[in-house]
């Protein structure tokens, strides 16, 4: 039962979490400049708080397209992932590794993160954080962008790990 329950805590904490900071992001960046930080030791500073509407995925990619498509694509494709995604994290929760549950709650909570702002936001996702030294900085991001991130690595981690059965196996064999 407590296995069961870590996706959902996962997938509400990353969303309220997201959320709340998102809706700070509109109220007290959207009226102002960036916000930088640590720009007297690094040129540029190494963190800056601004305010984006991204109508794009990831680093802006697909913003150019047409409103239909990206509705199709942003949204219902997104929703038919996130609907999959969250019935294996679910249905498989008693299976499969603690690391590959957490990457997939963290891939759905990031995801819904996302879509919750694209259905409010007439198909627009707000970002607000920068991070980075010079000129080497990452594209603006959100929370939900975080956890999509951690989860990613996570899952891809997972891949690699021997299932534990094979381990037990193993450790009888010696």
């Amino acid at each position: 039962m407590r296995r069961k329950s870590l996706p959902l805590l996962i997938l509400i904490v990353v969303i309220v979490v997201d959320q709340v900071t998102k809706s700070m992001a509109r109220a007290l960046l959207a009226p102002r400049p960036p916000i930088i930080f640590g720009e007297e030791l690094v040129d540029g500073g190494f963190a800056r708080l601004t305010y984006f509407e991204n109508p794009g995925a990831f680093l802006g990619l697909g913003a150019d397209l047409p409103a239909p498509q990206r509705f199709w694509m942003f949204t219902v494709v997104a929703v038919l992932l996130l609907t999959a995604l969250a019935w294996y994290a679910l249905r498989s929760s008693a299976r499969t590794s603690t690391v590959m549950l957490v990457g997939a709650s963290l891939l759905v909570a990031g995801g819904v993160g996302n879509l919750i702002d694209r259905v409010v936001n007439d198909g627009r996702v707000i970002d607000f954080m920068q991070i980075g030294v010079g000129w080497l900085r990452t594209g603006v991001f959100n929370v939900a962008d975080m956890a999509l991130m951690a989860g990613v690595g996570l899952v891809i981690v997972a891949a690699f790990q021997r299932p534990d059965s094979e381990l037990h196996q193993e450790a009888k064999q010696s």
